[in-house]
């Protein structure tokens, strides 16, 4: 089949649909039986097709409304009437095109048979009619209609992270739009501007469940599964996308990736921004290219308006509406002075900000605090649940918030212990982790329902806080915790810290218990400690390191950092510490401006030090850089071998991994582990046991491995023949050499009280009791990361030399 059918962004390929080509002509001769079945079943589809008229005037032929013409318009006007959107009507050209490609059309659908796919989006119509947003549709509508922004604030079960990107998909002014782009010698291009509709989520997990359930409800494939996939996502290291893509979920760091090659963002027609109260750093940076975009003269789209839709569950609607209103009082300020002329007429380019609040659908949640101060949670939560387990009815999952991937596996472990001891009669428990570096099939996991009297326990990080709805919880398990990133100063480093949540956080895990009937949450902290609590989060910006940040900003052509329209503005101090960072590490020139270096850590999907450290790498040869690719893939995951909890533990751990221990410290221990895990052909699963090592990580460090060295060969870093049967012995010296292009200010040095202190900073600092150098006195260290519990820890450890330190100080 010719691929020009499959491709939704009919525009630029009109011409090639003027002819009707013969579907079976090109069939091989012989293939008599199967050329009959595909002539009966066009047969079928054309009579259908024969009465389907283009809807509203589409001129693009699309491979699935043939035979789902009634939930499309279902799907995007609730009351069921095509006609209550004007569009513009079909030209004779349009109708004309129409008659000629109807048979090609059902031919495609005959190819990619989706009617499993209709079915199920049918049932789910009915639920989505029952979703609190879903009589908002045509409001939301006529405003993106008249505005280019719009805010909505919808509460917690309203149906917005799904519904609006399908209620816009179908709008005029979505669709592919001819546009021509200056150039800067002056002259124009011709290019398709828009078609697709960008929907940024601040979680990967997020990101990857609302683009499948989407496609249920619209009844189209996913992604990368079919090249007439109208749903796709985006997040680190998976891309799932088809060339009919006309929704794609992303992260926010990937679109501000995509920012890189194509600044002006021509290839979506809207971007809608989730979960803004989260106020990550990546969700203020986005916020703020899209006011520059939105309230700039739009000539790098052709002229062609860009829809912004900025959502969120409780964000302050003022200060956003504010935010954006500023963008477009600076622009008219701008065109003022260009001409003194035309005032009236430039004051209607200032739009106003459109509004949109919708309620949200609750259960009623029954909380229970903890009647004392809790002080081992993991135990306490353990407790709660067979309490839960033994006292409640079925059905009722129960989902436990904890603070990192160490607690999550060792509740894990706990539960699964007392679950082997528990009376038969009782139903079973199935426990399933739910954290950031867990391998996607495995995050999924949480998702299916649990096996007949079985239920489900779900131990989550505050992943699971937005976005995501896991059905069947009834009962919420609230630690009170998160582990937060807090920017350092006097260290110049970021820390992973445990710190209490806000008000509107512990509100949020609440209400997961009350998403589709009555609920309870358990709060392992008591009401005094609540109303202690601040009432939201602080916004990422204000407390964690910006140099990732700034180098984004300075790639995207933004050399006047203090000018760029923060939602928040960092504090100066840190804006210094992160430009110094990235000046020792080689990303900006001495003027300010970034450097060749720092362009090409800037398409990396890395932090800017552990891009360096490739960097480096990659200039002593590709031996050394599919090694340091090998230890950057296991610091994407929080730990890969188990925890050990008693000595005996421990010496047991000992004995397992003595053959992948390593004297010079824990990343060529993470290399040799990684080796060792790839090179077993038999079972890796059984090797991971043995060694007491986390399979369940080792399958998200092969992913990332995999996807690294796929983009080095992109970035011609590694030749095409990288290597895969590598089996050449590690460099050591070359390897923590090229750690400290990008480590080289966390670094500390044997003082001769027996301690160490930073080189920067001289601070106090001991290694962490998992280093394989615990206990250990070498000349210098190098570390991944500060952890604080009862004291200073370094993390990630490797012994180093002093004049490699000063060598890597000095550039």
């Amino acid at each position: 089949m010719p691929e020009k059918v499959h491709t939704h962004f009919g525009d630029s390929d009109e011409d090639s649909f003027t002819q009707t080509p013969n579907p079976v002509s090109d069939q091989v001769a012989g293939q008599e039986i199967a050329r009959k079945k595909r002539r009966s079943k066009k047969r079928k589809h054309d009579e259908t097709a024969d009465n389907t008229q283009p809807r509203n005037g589409e001129s693009i032929p699309d491979p699935e409304p043939v035979p789902i013409a009634k939930p499309t318009i279902k799907e995007f006007t609730p009351e069921g009437k095509p006609g209550d959107i004007p569009q513009p009507p079909p030209t004779k050209t349009q109708v004309a095109k129409h008659e000629t490609k109807s048979k090609p059309k059902s031919f495609s659908d005959t190819k990619t048979n989706f009617a499993p796919l209709r079915e199920r989006a049918n049932a789910l119509y009915e639920l989505r009619k029952k979703l609190p947003i879903f009589g908002h549709a045509d409001e939301i509508r006529h405003k993106l209609r008249a505005h280019d922004v719009m805010l909505l604030v919808g509460e917690t079960g309203s149906g917005k992270s799904t519904q609006i990107p399908q209620f816009l998909v179908n709008e005029f002014w979505c669709r592919p739009t001819p546009a021509q782009i200056p150039k800067e010698d002056g002259s124009t291009r011709s290019a398709t501007v828009g078609g697709c509709i960008a929907i940024t989520q601040p979680r990967r997990v997020a990101a990857i469940t609302l683009a499948r359930r989407v496609a249920e409800e619209m009844g189209t494939p996913l992604g990368s599964s079919s090249p007439a996939s109208k749903v796709g996502y985006a997040v680190r290291f998976d891309t799932s996308v088809s060339p009919s893509t006309r929704i794609k979920f992303l992260t926010e760091g990937m679109l501000l990736q995509e920012m890189l090659h194509d600044p002006w963002l021509t290839k979506y027609s809207a971007v809608v921004v989730d979960e803004v109260h989260e106020r990550g750093i990546n969700v203020d940076l986005t916020v703020g290219f899209l006011r520059n975009l939105v309230s700039g003269k739009k000539e790098g789209r052709g002229g062609v308006p860009l829809k912004v839709v900025v959502m969120s569950a409780t964000a302050d609607m003022e200060s956003l509406t504010g935010f954006f209103q500023e963008g477009f009082k600076i622009q008219e300020r701008e065109q003022k002075h260009v001409s003194n002329g035309d005032a009236a007429e430039k004051k209607e380019t200032a739009k106003e900000i459109a509004a949109c609040h919708i309620k949200g659908r609750q259960f009623p949640v029954k909380t229970i605090y903890s009647p004392e101060p809790v002080h081992d949670f993991v135990d306490a939560a353990l407790k709660v649940i067979f309490q839960i387990h033994y006292k409640e009815p079925m059905p009722g999952d129960i989902l436990v918030f904890l603070t990192g991937q160490e607690t999550v596996e060792a509740l894990e472990h706990l539960v699964n212990e007392y679950a082997t001891g528990m009376d038969p009669s009782l139903p079973r428990i199935q426990v399933l982790p739910l954290f950031a570096a867990l391998p996607q099939v495995a995050q999924q996991r949480v998702f299916q329902p649990a096996p007949p009297r079985t239920r489900k326990v779900i131990l989550a990080t505050n992943i699971a806080e937005t976005s995501v709805t896991v059905s069947g919880v009834r009962y919420v398990v609230d630690c009170g915790k998160a582990k937060v990133k807090q920017f350092r100063t006097r260290l110049g480093l970021d820390s992973l810290l445990v710190k209490p949540i806000s008000k509107s956080a512990a509100i949020q895990r609440k209400g997961r218990a009350g998403r589709e009937a009555p609920g309870q949450c358990f709060r392992l902290y008591t009401e005094k400690d609540y109303l202690t609590l601040d009432e939201t989060n602080t916004p990422e910006i204000l407390r964690c390191d910006l140099s990732q940040a700034l180098l984004n900003m300075k790639a995207r052509g933004v050399d006047d950092i203090v000018r760029f329209p923060f939602l928040t503005r960092p504090p100066r101090e840190a804006l210094e510490k992160a430009l110094l960072q990235l000046l020792n590490i080689d990303a900006l020139q001495d003027s300010g401006k970034i450097s060749d270096i720092g362009l090409q850590i800037a398409k990396l999907p890395l932090t800017p030090t552990l891009g360096r450290v490739l960097l480096a790498a990659a200039e002593n040869g590709p031996d050394c850089l599919i090694d340091v690719i090998d230890i950057i893939s296991c610091l994407s995951v929080e730990n890969i071998f188990l925890n050990t909890t008693s000595e005996e533990k421990k010496e047991a751990a000992e004995m397992a991994r003595r053959d992948l221990y390593r004297r010079e410290g824990d990343h060529l221990t993470m290399l040799a582990t990684v080796r060792a895990y790839a090179s077993e052909n038999a079972d890796r699963k059984a090797w991971a046991e043995r060694h007491l090592v986390s399979h369940r990580a080792m399958q998200s460090v092969m992913d990332v491995r995999k996807q690294l060295r796929t983009q080095c060969r992109q970035a011609k870093l590694l030749p095409r023949d990288d290597g895969s049967n590598h089996t050449s012995d590690p460099a050591p010296i070359l390897i923590l050499q090229s750690f400290l292009r990008g480590f080289g200010t966390n670094t500390a040095r044997l003082v001769p009280d027996g301690s160490y202190r930073t080189v920067v900073g001289n601070q106090t600092v001991a290694i962490h009791p998992s280093s394989v150098l615990y206990g250990k006195k070498v000349e210098a260290i190098m570390y991944n990361e500060f952890v604080f519990t009862n004291r200073s820890y370094a993390r990630g450890v490797s012994a180093v030399q002093m004049d490699w330190v000063g060598e890597a100080l000095a550039g």
